[in-house]
């Protein structure tokens, strides 16, 4: 073979390796035969070293060896101890003199004589001490887990001086407890899995690592997988022992753990650790609370969700033996938050601080390290208390200013804290009363968290201001300062960092450019493009406003020429807007931001330490905040570079004012007409409001004794009407009184009585009309005053007409309730009335009234009486009395003095019609 040839072959080998040991490091995160894969890769390591020999890392200045993984091997260290490699013979392989690696596979033998290969020389002679031999030397397929011989020596003396005073009992169940009564090599032993030991049926609590640890009761697996004819040897770092307690358990009766029992009875977690699962616990020792600021506990303990949150966070969903962890890895707690669990040498770390006291206490349940620091979340914290070192000119001044009273426990506000960067010299030379009012700007009326801010939000401040949100791709950012890395969320609230003072904005776009004063040309031009609205109107705008200076060298003419047409002016002008408001921090830094114009085409927006370059144009002055969006000042007209022009004088004109690109010109180009449809309408609506006076009704009520007389006083303001009443029925006594002042109506009263009728017409000259009438001896008296009114009636009637009304009348004393107990008075009399003009008149004799009220003459006669008031009462108490009297003819009366009788003239005529 060539020298070529060889040195592709090597290429080609080496490839193959390297492809070997990334896939191996991939497969470090899987679960399942994590241990088998790690010890491979460890063997790939030491393929230089001769065959079956497998690469090993020691920690500096102790006995522990890890099988290399490729973090821990790139790394070169272990816990943050420097680590040596070693090379040793791969599990089940043996070296032979002269030779290189591992050449020989190991003798198998039974469980027993294995201990011996497996140089756990201590466990093989208790075995033998404990009469264990003969068992695992015999039949069967056992597995066990042997402690090496360092284990034996690291045991508690007066342990074990215990057991070997007892081998035969103690001794021996100890060993039991080490043993199962099947095979399980390693790639059988699953995370969280629970076999049955030998020894009463007790439980062994297996976790498998995804960095190939094994761990059997927290005890590490150093070298597994030795074969036996009757089983299995896997040799383990310590001597493990039975276990029947939860964690539960545990914090009943450990007295130095009594304050985090208590908390964990307040907040109700206590019973979840008293169940079956698998946890890992970070138990603060009672000093551990003596530590912390004074009246916290007692403040928290009325809380049951903070003290929840307090008690979960130091509790873990899974079981972390202290051997499994050889770097720092972040973790989930059951609080919802994480913490970051690491080793120092031989101590285990939290949030890389060196606080474990103890390790590795096995429950049922899981496992106990205890710890000599409370850990706090922020979840158990107010947010004043999340401020950190980095905001605490913050913190200080809202405490000098007085602000921390509006803050309590109980009150919800987020704090959008700046770093002590934003505190210059001129910030903290202004008035203090100025000061004031920026600082409650910062901090907000309600909880917000960072996932519940949108873009578009409106946030309301401490000082009345409502701020805005922005949402970009790679930053969140409010108004014109945008959030840095670090938000918390505490028990009362949140915690936003923010990298400058926020300054929120007062005025329009518009509003700004007036008062600047550097941008009359442009605004002009605005106007002129009839775009002026824009800059005035609700909305949010990215404008790259052009100063005076942009348009310096241009002659009235080339401003006419400018206006003459309007597709090219707003073209130009409107290339300079951009839909969204888009400030420095919110672009993405070091590479081109491309925000789409209103005008069509797209702007190129470069941010670079702090500054930024449109179309690669400097901008001098960025994030100019107004109501309406955001303003970037050039001093030049920006222009798309892939837009032509079409007319050679707009082409020179151009020139004039860019000279950054080549302006392409195509001739008889023109430009497209741009819709305002982005200019909004303004719509007033005038509401006229008319009051008027309500209609008033006042009503007098007057409540005397038997016979009762109610008094109702009625203000008619409408035209009165024609009143007609009719009574049918057997006679009772009621007396109706209705009194009409001024100008009266005119009333038909037509009565019938058991079938007769009675028809009186009033015509003529309007009079004051009262009618009384008296049924069944009881009187009641209704009485209508207040001011009349009059009604006019006009009405032709060729032929006569008949109108039936009838409304009942009962007898009743007492109190009338208006309308209603006038209607009930009535139901006992039915009268029909019939109404009928005629142009003669005819007053009733007594005999015709007599046959009236026994069934007399023909209904068709109509009788009318007009002219004189008195005499329609003296009528009136005449046909009363015929009623009482039942019909007898009483002698006639003569008219009161001084009346005149007048003449009783009939006029017949036919009968009208039914």
């Amino acid at each position: 073979m060539t020298y070529r040839g060889l040195t592709l072959l090597r290429m080609d080998h080496t490839l193959l390796v390297i492809l070997v040991l990334f896939a191996l490091c991939y497969l470090d995160n899987v679960d399942s035969s994590a241990y088998d894969k790690i010890v491979t890769h460890s063997r790939i390591r030491a393929r230089n070293e001769g065959p079956n020999v497998c690469a090993l890392q020691q920690v500096m200045g102790t006995k522990k060896k890890y099988f290399s993984t490729c973090r821990n091997w790139y790394k070169g260290s272990i816990c943050g101890k420097k680590a040596m490699v070693l090379y040793e013979c791969c599990p089940g392989y043996m070296k032979l003199d002269g030779m290189k690696g591992c050449p020989a596979v190991a003798p198998i033998d039974n469980v027993y004589g294995t201990l011996g290969v497996v140089k756990a020389s201590t466990t093989q002679q208790y075995a033998d001490m404990s009469k264990l031999r003969e068992e695992i030397e015999g039949k069967g397929s056992f597995t066990m887990f042997a402690p090496s011989d360092d284990a034996w020596e690291l045991l508690d003396p007066e342990v074990r001086s215990a057991l070997i005073g007892n081998v035969n009992i103690e001794l021996y169940n100890a060993l039991h407890f080490h043993m199962v009564n099947r095979r399980l090599l390693t790639k059988d032993l699953k995370n969280d899995m629970t076999v049955t030991s030998m020894y009463n049926d007790q439980g062994l609590y297996i976790n498998h690592y995804s960095n190939g640890i094994v761990t059997v009761n927290c005890a590490r697996i150093i070298h597994g997988n030795q074969v036996a004819t009757n089983g299995v040897v896997h040799v383990i770092d310590r001597v493990i022992r039975a276990v029947g307690n939860t964690i539960k358990d545990v914090l009943d009766v450990r007295e130095e753990l009594s304050s985090f029992n208590a908390a964990a009875v307040a907040s109700g977690v206590i019973e979840k650790l008293g169940q079956p699962g698998h946890y890992t616990l970070f138990a603060p020792t009672n000093d551990a609370f003596e530590k912390l600021s004074s009246g916290y506990l007692e403040r928290i303990m009325g809380d049951k969700a903070v003290i929840a949150a307090l008690v979960n966070y130091h509790l873990l969903n899974s079981v972390q033996c202290s051997e499994a962890i050889m770097a720092g890895s972040v973790y989930e707690t059951a609080e919802g938050s994480t913490i970051e669990i690491g080793c120092d040498g031989d101590s285990l770390t939290v949030n890389g601080i060196k606080m474990v006291l103890k390790k590795d206490i096995v429950t049922s349940n899981g496992v106990i390290h205890l710890i000599d620091k409370v850990l706090v979340p922020n979840s158990a914290k107010e947010v004043m208390e999340l401020v950190g070192e980095s905001q605490s000119m913050f913190s200080d001044m809202v405490s000098e200013l007085g602000l921390s009273a509006a803050m309590g426990p109980e009150t919800e506000y987020t704090l959008l804290a700046p770093l002590n960067t934003a505190f210059t010299d001129k910030v903290m030379s202004m008035d203090q009363s100025l000061l004031k009012v920026m600082l409650e700007n910062h901090i907000l009326k309600l909880k917000v968290t960072l996932g519940e801010l949108y873009n578009g939000q409106l946030l309301e401040t401490l000082a009345g201001k409502l701020l805005r949100v922005f949402i970009y791709r790679t930053a969140v950012c409010i108004e014109n300062a945008c959030m840095v890395r670090g938000s918390k969320e505490g028990s009362n609230g949140a915690l936003h960092l923010m990298n400058t003072l926020i300054k929120p904005a007062k005025t329009t776009v518009y509003e700004i450019l007036v008062t600047d004063g550097r941008f009359k040309v442009f605004l002009s031009l605005m106007e002129s493009a009839g775009l002026i609205e824009l800059l005035k109107q609700e909305g949010s705008y990215t404008v790259f406003a052009p100063t005076d200076d942009a348009f310096d060298g241009l002659s009235e003419e080339d401003f006419a020429l400018l206006t003459s047409d309007m597709n090219a002016l707003r073209t130009i002008l409107l290339y300079h807007f951009s839909n969204g408001v888009f400030i420095n921090g919110g672009l993405e830094g070091g590479v081109t931001n491309l925000l789409k114009s209103i005008q069509g085409n797209n702007l190129q927006v470069l941010s670079v330490n702090n500054s930024i370059h449109v179309n690669s144009v400097d901008v001098p002055d960025n994030d100019v905040m107004a109501t309406n969006g955001v303003i970037h000042v050039v001093k030049n007209i920006l222009y798309p570079g892939d837009l032509p022009v079409g007319r050679e004088d707009l082409l020179i004109l151009l020139k004039k004012l860019i000279k950054y690109i080549q302006i392409k010109f195509v001739s008889g180009y023109s430009y497209t007409e741009i819709p305002l449809t982005f200019i909004k309408r303004t719509i007033t609506t005038t509401t006229h409001i008319v009051e008027t006076v309500p209609e008033v009704t006042k009503v007098t009520r007057v409540i005397e004794t038997d016979p009762t007389l109610t008094k109702f006083t009625r203000f008619i303001e409408s035209e009165p009407t024609i009143t007609r009443v009719v009574v049918e029925g057997e006679p009772s006594i009621t007396t109706v009184t209705r009194v009409i002042e001024k100008e009266p109506s005119i009333t038909t009263v037509t009565r019938v009585i058991g079938g007769e009728s009675s028809t009186r017409v009033i015509e003529g000259e309007p009079t004051i009309t009262k009618v009384t009438r008296v049924i069944g001896g009881e009187s009641s008296t209704q009485v209508i005053e207040g001011e009349p009114t009059i009604t006019k009636v006009t009405r032709v009637i060729e032929q006569p007409t008949i109108t039936k009304v009838t409304r009942v009348i009962e007898t009743h004393s007492g109190e009338l309730d208006t309308d209603g107990d006038m209607k009930r008075i009535l139901d006992q009399e039915v009268t029909k009335v019939k109404k009928l003009l005629e142009s003669e008149v005819h007053i009733l004799q007594e005999e015709e009234i007599k046959r009236i009220v026994e069934g007399g003459p023909d209904f068709s006669k109509i009788t009318t009486i007009h002219g004189n008031p008195n005499l329609i009462d003296t009528e009136s108490e005449r046909i009363t009395k015929l009623i009482q009297e039942g019909g007898r003819v009483a002698p006639a009366r003569r008219p009161p003095a001084g009346v005149r009788r007048r003449s009783r003239l009939v006029r017949r005529h036919h009968k009208p019609r039914e």
